[in-house]
């Protein structure tokens, strides 16, 4: 079948109110970016629905693919646009049906926003149902669980016909929710995590505290395998990486070892919170799921967010670990983030950690030494690395100062 169009729904998209129109360019801009370098169409997005008109030498599928991942598309249709008359209604459903399998079901399905077309639904459905049967001795009709659904839009402009319905990745188009910095640690949860809020339509860039030797090269280029997956679905992705190695030692040097685990996130925390106040960003997101380890009770996280006042997003709190590891398989994360090569934390981990910090103990150990000073010559040496789907060819990482790379 040589379709002409390809149908994109909004779904989430048509509650919005008066500001529909700004998610309704943001998701063209995001649609048309998922299609380059692509060639042989042109989108037109209204305020209910996209339309993508296809040339001949147009790869369809290879389209589909890149459209269900991207964020705000609830599903896309392959469609034909025919004129609005019912021989050729009837033509294009028999051309259909001479596809399907011997003793397959069917129905038709009617919509029809033209209340003047000269037949009304039930009359469409009939009288497309019934040339279809006539035309066919291997089908039969299903209303209930039918095997295969024609649908007939009756449009203003056109009759648009089609039988298959793709699933999108739904959400709000990545642009309209404003950017978040997300600790992407190199496990399974903080991949997903990203994925999570980038679905609700916010921008990310990632950072990643790198502790050589204790940590390897291997480690890091997981992570930056990590990033260009999720940047399949949003395009290109800033990844930070944080010299940690001084900062983690000098923290074993002042801090009781149970309480290692407690100050190292506090860190973190600290060089996050300069990173994204000077990227622009309006929070900061990490992986963290409510009593998975040691580090994620709720004592916990008061003592790492007190040296914060910049919201701490935490997408997956509540869930089940073995659906944090379904929701990785289904984007493609998983496989990377089970690869042996471990990050500073799981290192350095103490083999009895506090689960419930006391926070005055906390203070108190930090207090034997001034970690400014350090905090701030990892943020100044940061390395910046741009990746999107293509940057195993590309390789244009630079090592810089963060302030030199943004100003």
């Amino acid at each position: 079948m040589i379709y002409d169009h390809l149908l994109v729904r909004y779904g989430e998209l048509t509650l919005k109110g008066a500001n529909r129109k700004m998610f309704v360019n943001q998701l063209r801009s995001n649609t048309k970016r998922a299609l380059m370098p692509l060639q042989g169409y042109k989108v037109k997005a209204n305020r209910d629905r996209m339309y993508i008109e296809l040339e001949q030498d147009a790869d369809m599928e290879e389209m589909c693919n890149r459209l269900k991942q991207v964020f705000g598309i609830y599903s896309i249709s392959p469609v034909l646009k025919i004129e609005k008359d019912i021989a050729t209604i009837k033509a294009q459903a028999i051309e259909f049906a001479r596809q399907y399998k011997e003793n397959d079901t069917f129905k038709i399905d009617v919509k029809r926003s033209d209340k003047n077309f000269e037949y009304d639904t039930f009359q469409l459905q009939r009288e497309v149902g019934g040339a279809v049967l006539s035309e066919t001795d291997h089908l039969s009709v299903d209303v209930h669980h039918p095997d295969h659904v024609i649908k007939i839009e009756v449009r203003h402009d056109a009759i648009y016909i089609y039988d298959r319905v793709i699933e999108g990745a739904g959400g709000l188009p990545v642009g309209t929710g404003g950017k978040t910095l997300l600790m992407l640690s190199g496990g399974i949860d903080s991949p997903v995590a990203g994925m999570e809020v980038m679905r609700r339509g916010v921008t990310i860039e990632a950072i990643h505290f790198h502790s050589p030797p204790f940590t390897s090269e291997k480690a890091k280029d997981k992570v930056i395998e990590l990033t260009r997956i999720l940047s399949e679905h949003v395009g290109e992705i800033k990844l930070y990486i944080v010299p940690f190695t001084e900062l983690q030692k000098q923290i074993h040097k002042v801090v009781h070892e149970r309480y290692t685990m407690t100050s190292t996130r506090r860190m973190m925390m600290r060089v996050a919170d300069k990173v994204v106040h000077q990227v622009g960003a309006n929070a900061i997101v990490n992986g963290e799921n409510l009593g998975q380890v040691a580090s994620q009770t709720l004592k916990s996280m008061y003592a790492i967010n007190a040296v914060t006042s910049t919201p701490v997003l935490r997408p997956l709190l509540t869930l089940d670990k073995e659906e944090i590891v379904h929701k990785a398989k289904q984007i493609g994360t998983f496989d990377v983030s089970i690869q042996p090569f471990e990050d500073c934390c799981t290192i350095f981990t103490p083999k009895n950690p506090v689960t419930e910090p006391d926070y005055d103990k906390v203070l108190k150990y930090e207090e034997g030494f001034d970690f400014e000073e350090m905090i701030q010559s990892a943020v100044d040496n940061v390395e910046t690395i741009n990746i999107d789907k293509n940057y195993e060819s590309k390789k244009d990482s630079e090592t810089n100062s963060l302030a030199k790379d943004l100003f």
